[in-house]
């Protein structure tokens, strides 16, 4: 299952990539908002850090401005590697040498239709492992306090 939440920056994307996900026949949990109604992203950024996190769901995809705000919000959580996307390749690495599991987006900076795209790519590109597991654990570590 894929989180979904975004602020009113975002609400559009959310809803671009919602449809994709309904189409693929792509299980999703809507985390909000639900309007355009301006309304803050950190608790929406928990949310789907927190259901990421804990198992509940596999992946997730967050919307605001810029993806920014989103990304640092979703970083204060344990066990979560936000990634801030604008392009394929960079979409693809995230997933590939980061094990990257939220992306984030910024409905002021890519258009609907990049959004899908780049949503599409997260969602089908694996890790790649090898030399960037060890990586990946050392992020784990430096949020332990342990590097």
């Amino acid at each position: 299952m894929i989180a979904l939440g975004c602020d009113h920056g975002g609400f559009g994307l959310k809803n671009a990539i919602k449809q994709y996900l309904e189409e693929n026949h792509i299980e999703y949990k809507d985390f909000g908002c639900m309007t355009e109604e301006s309304v803050n992203y950190g608790p929406i950024a928990a949310q789907v850090a927190r259901s990421v996190a804990g198992g509940q769901c596999e992946k997730g995809i967050l919307c605001c401005g810029t993806g920014i705000g989103m990304s640092i919000a979703a970083n204060k959580v344990k066990g979560i590697r936000a990634s801030v996307c604008t392009n394929e390749f960079c979409t693809e690495m995230t997933r590939r040498h980061n094990d990257s599991n939220i992306l984030c987006l910024g409905g002021r900076v890519i258009s609907e239709e990049m959004a899908v795209k780049l949503a599409k790519i997260y969602l089908e590109t694996p890790f790649d492992g090898g030399r960037h597991a060890l990586r990946v654990q050392q992020i784990s570590q430096i949020e332990n306090g342990e590097l």
